[in-house]
């Protein structure tokens, strides 16, 4: 499964990139907001760094808008992934980029029917929202299998990009349940490694190998 980290934050992607395990990032207005510069060129910093797939959202509700900002975001870099959201004008207009060519992202998904649309609209990318569906009540993990059964079934293409991850258990859960990847905010990155019996393992070990009085350089 490809993981993507969910930010705007240059810096910190530098850091994360350097363990070579990020394969892609996803931003959104509200990510570019808190970063607190402008989108261009943080978007274009972004796609320097990492050579995977850079999610960047169009603002614009309508078509015409949605299209004409998608172009100006394809112009910053070849990974450039549109963002576009799952409304009827975003539907349209992910049809449009697609057919020039465009990687597109259609966000905020919640049912399975709408990740059905999203595929025959041309996506290379659904991002289901799993913590807003626990967060209701609902079980964000099966909308994954829903979308997984209904995308095998008739040989789509695009990929489910498991989003509004919270812990690690969501990323187990959404591999096991066959997301093609998942965007994951850098907290739940740095969490993904840690786990107390590796810790206590590796102290164990190192106390041991102080007390034979070895070096190995």
């Amino acid at each position: 499964m490809q993981i993507f980290i969910d930010s705007a934050d240059v810096a910190e992607l530098a850091d994360l990139a350097a363990t070579g395990l990020v394969d892609g990032v996803t931003t959104n207005p509200s990510l570019i907001a808190k970063a607190g510069k402008p989108i261009l060129p943080t978007v274009k910093a972004i796609c320097d760094l990492i050579p995977g797939p850079i999610s960047a959202e169009a603002v614009a509700t309508d078509h015409d808008g949605m299209v004409a900002e998608g172009r100006r975001l394809m112009e910053l870099a070849p990974n450039i992934v549109v963002k576009l959201p799952l409304t009827m004008e975003g539907l349209k207009a992910c049809r449009t980029l697609t057919a020039e060519g465009a990687q597109t992202n259609v966000t905020l998904c919640f049912s399975a029917v709408q990740a059905l649309l999203a595929a025959k609209a041309g996506a290379t990318f659904i991002s289901p929202f799993l913590g807003r569906l626990d967060d209701g009540g609902q079980d964000g993990m099966a909308l994954i299998r829903e979308i997984r059964t209904i995308y095998d079934n008739y040989g789509y293409d695009t990929e489910i990009l498991a989003a509004s991850i919270r812990t690690p258990l969501h990323v187990r859960d959404a591999a096991l349940a066959g997301a093609d990847c998942c965007t994951i905010p850098p907290a739940v990155f740095r969490a993904l490694y840690k786990h107390v019996l590796t810790d206590i393992g590796l102290e164990n070990f190192l106390k041991d190998w102080k007390a034979s009085g070895q070096t190995i350089l």
